[in-house]
């Protein structure tokens, strides 16, 4: 057990391998209830959201559709990498990091006074949840099987979500779970669901999972995993400092759309400054780590996120370098102080059980 973001958290449950594989190749699960669920009401609630959020909320034109977006400061710096659902008419539900959530909650309340607007936030995490609401717990499904031990869980909710598109999310009312809201997101570049419950009833919930085949897994497989996807990480490959055009998440960015929001102008004005790319290790050097120095033939950067891939059996990287440095190039990164060869490649690197780089 580990101390992360100031929750007492599992690194791994036996082996942090047998998990990764686990996930990549049946079913694993992560508590991660240590996210914060927010709950977002108001009239003013669709035009605060466009105001404060990077992306373009307008794509989320159903109940239960999904937007991944980022919370920036005026800067344009990353306050956080968040979920947005549509949960129905002037409602919506954020998933919010647990590190920033507080930073978060703080931000967007200044925001609501000075924009004078009729938007309500409720935080439903446990230790965090008023005495108005019910705390939530969260629980992450993945793998190839995911699905197929959800269903086996909850047999009721197969009809209604097995047709669930990626970034979708329904409730369903579960008779011994009660309401659940499954969602088809998750961390890992695998399929699955994210399943939101009340948190009395997630050790139930957890239990049954097990009960059918499901194995837990912790912090150390959720890394490697969320790496070989190629997937960020909020203080280490982005941060206040950070521009979500120089960390890979450009994608996340309307900067077409006629809404402005905070952020907009630093962006617009700034521009792309850094290139977001992954690296695979030429060396047996050592594993490649966040801070080491990465020598390209068009300047230094810098390695955000590194690790051994048990996947690819291999030291994998995403690292910020200059422009202009092309995929396939080889390049030196520090180990121990020491130059070790490296190839510039596009993440991500693994996605549903395939290597693709």
């Amino acid at each position: 057990m580990v101390d992360f973001g100031g929750w007492e958290m599992p690194m791994h449950y036996g082996s942090q391998i047998d998990e990764h594989h686990t996930v990549r190749r049946q079913a694993g699960m992560f508590d991660v209830s240590h996210m914060c669920v927010v709950d977002v009401h108001g009239e003013n609630t669709r035009g605060f959201l466009q105001s404060v959020l990077a992306n373009n909320i307008e794509k989320l034109d159903t109940p239960g559709k999904a937007l991944y977006s980022c919370l920036l400061n005026p800067q344009g710096g990353i306050l956080d990498d968040l979920i947005v659902y549509y949960t129905g008419e002037h409602s919506y539900r954020l998933i919010v990091n647990a590190s920033t959530a507080e930073k978060d909650l703080a931000w967007l309340t200044t925001q609501i006074k000075h924009q004078g607007v009729d938007v309500s936030l409720v935080p439903r995490r446990v230790g965090d949840t008023p005495e108005s609401s019910t705390p939530l717990a969260i629980i992450a499904v993945q793998g190839p099987q995911a699905r197929d031990r959800t269903w086996e869980v909850m047999p009721g909710a197969r009809p209604a979500a097995q047709n669930l598109k990626p970034f979708h999310a329904i409730y369903h009312s579960d008779p011994v779970l009660g309401e659940v809201m499954i969602a088809r997101t998750g961390y890992t570049g695998e399929d699955g669901h994210e399943l939101i419950l009340n948190a009395a009833q997630a050790l139930t919930l957890w239990n049954q999972l097990l009960n059918v085949g499901v194995s837990p897994a912790g912090l150390g497989a959720r890394d490697t995993l969320r790496l070989e996807a190629g997937m960020n990480l909020y203080g280490q490959d982005m941060d206040e400092q950070t521009s979500p055009l120089d960390c890979g998440l450009a994608w996340t960015v309307d900067l077409k759309a006629s809404d402005e929001f905070v952020g907009k102008a630093a962006l617009l004005k700034q521009g792309q400054r850094w290139n977001n790319v992954g690296l695979i290790s030429l060396d047996r050097a050592g594993i490649l780590r966040s801070g080491q120095e990465v020598q390209t033939p068009e300047g230094n950067g810098t390695v955000t996120s590194g690790t051994f891939s048990p996947t690819m059996q291999q030291s994998i990287a995403l690292a910020r370098i200059p422009l202009n440095v092309a995929y396939g190039t080889e390049v030196a990164v520090l180990v121990r102080g020491k130059p070790a060869r490296a190839r510039v490649v596009k993440p991500p690197f693994v996605r549903n059980g395939q290597t693709l780089v």
